[in-house]
This record gives structure tokens, C-alpha cells and sequence, in this order.
């Protein structure tokens, strides 16, 4: 992984303050694009879920007072600002974001085959990516179990995550 600019770790910090202040917490903040075309996106969830577009509007209004006052906090000129939420395929980066994702379907992609994490069932030790529902997260990992075979994964070995959304048919009368 690439380490993170200063002026991005100062603008998490701004980001942080500003969403303490609407009752939101900072998910993820990413920094895409090129020239003209680029955009700082803020991604803000909360304890329960329930972001509103009140949530995102107050968000961005502070965030955007502050950058504008601070114009040359962010080098390179012109840029956009999105506050939003994660979505319900939300990207996991964070032990945080893993741990609140216990119980529904992810996917993970691993940077090597899951023999290298110690699991040892042969369906499994060469398989580079799992869909399934996440059992446990901790500081260290997450786990899986699948059909009795108990997989654990640590976060240095994940390269890629995001929640599985399902979308589930309502029961018949």
C-alpha cells in the first residue's frame, strides 16, 4: 500500500472534526483523478446506519467552509468535493469496518493462496478470493467458516474486500 500525503492525513483530521460535529463518523476518505477531473471523496456512516442526505449536505458545507478558507491545503488546484455513504457494497480497509461487517457475505481477494495463512483444507489452500459470510473480525484478522473448515485471514494479506449486497425476495402469503 502507498503511504498517505500529509495534506490527506490533515484534511482526515478536519474530516474527523467536522463529522464529530454532525453526530457522523469518517468511513473512508479517497482522493481520485487527474487535472481537472479530480475529486475528494468522504465517505461518513453511522453507529446505525442511518445517514440522510441532511447527514451528507452538513458534512460537506463545513468540510467545504474550512477547505476554502485553507485553499492551499490541497496542492494542485482545482478539485470536487463528494461526502456520501458508503453504499451497501461498502469497501473494507479498517479492522472497524471488517468488524461491522460480521455476520453478512463479503468478498475478499488475498495477495496470496490461503495456505500461506495456515489453512490447510485442500478446497481451500490454493483459493486466492473467498465470498462468504464473515464469522469474526479482530485486531488482527478475520475469520470464516465454511462447511466446518475454519479460514483466517490476516488484514496484511487482504488486497481487496467490500460487503456482498443480497438482495432478498419478500415470503408469499
Amino acid at each position: 500500500m502507498s503511504e498517505t500525503p500529509s495534506w490527506m492525513e490533515k484534511v482526515e483530521a478536519i474530516a474527523n472534526e467536522v463529522a464529530a460535529q454532525e453526530g457522523v463518523l469518517i468511513y473512508d476518505i479517497e482522493f481520485v483523478g487527474l487535472g481537472k477531473g479530480r475529486t475528494l471523496r468522504i465517505y461518513i456512516d453511522k453507529e446505525d446506519g442511518n445517514v440522510s442526505i441532511d447527514d451528507c449536505s452538513n458534512v460537506s458545507k463545513g468540510l467545504n467552509e474550512f477547505l476554502d478558507a485553507n485553499e492551499d491545503l490541497i496542492p494542485g488546484g482545482a478539485y470536487n468535493l463528494e461526502v456520501s455513504t458508503p453504499g451497501l457494497d461498502r469497501v473494507l480497509r479498517k479492522p472497524w469496518h471488517f468488524q461491522k461487517a460480521v455476520g453478512k457475505k463479503i468478498y475478499i481477494k488475498t495477495s496470496k493462496a490461503l495456505e500461506s495463512a495456515g489453512v490447510t483444507d485442500k478446497k481451500w489452500k490454493a483459493a486466492k478470493t473467498v465470498e462468504e459470510v464473515l464469522e469474526s473480525a479482530d485486531e488482527g484478522g478475520i475469520r470464516f467458516v465454511v462447511k466446518d473448515v475454519e479460514i483466517k485471514i490476516p488484514y496484511n494479506m487482504i488486497d481487496k474486500a467490500k460487503v456482498v449486497f443480497e438482495m432478498t425476495k419478500g415470503q408469499k402469503k
